[in-house]
């Protein structure tokens, strides 16, 4: 079974910026992203990327201050995060278009996206 591969998460102070790594996209031209998850709450989409080309998808709440980016020498994505809140906890899931089924489906605005590749996650906490 195909498993993304991230890495960066941890504990940061609220204000205060970190960088998540996602590697192992094994589709070409398709688009990744970044999918969070709060205690008690659903999953939500957060920044996507079009490996293929260079658009770019945010969630109104990240807009600003999240971007995502990409180096396709090192088929890795990446999430740089600034002016974290406490809000912004969550595990951080990496996806990618394709796999087995259709997907799952999440909306970076008005887009959808349809995920069927997953990472295991990397936990962010930021403090008060």
């Amino acid at each position: 079974q195909v498993r993304l591969v991230e890495s960066g998460g941890g504990p940061v102070q609220a204000g205060g910026s970190l960088k998540l790594s996602c590697t192992g996209n094994p589709y070409k031209n398709n688009v990744m992203g970044w999918i969070r998850q709060a205690p008690g709450l659903e999953r939500e989409g957060v920044a996507a990327i079009n490996t293929g080309g260079s658009s770019t998808y945010y969630a109104d709440s990240v807009k600003g201050r999240f971007t995502i980016s990409q180096d396709n020498r090192k088929n890795t994505i990446y999430l740089h995060m600034s002016s974290l809140k406490p809000d912004d906890t969550a595990m951080y899931y990496c996806a990618a278009e394709g796999g087995e089924g259709a997907g799952i489906p999440y909306k970076f605005g008005p887009t959808t996206i349809y995920f069927g590749t997953w990472g295991q996650g990397t936990q962010v906490t930021v403090s008060s």
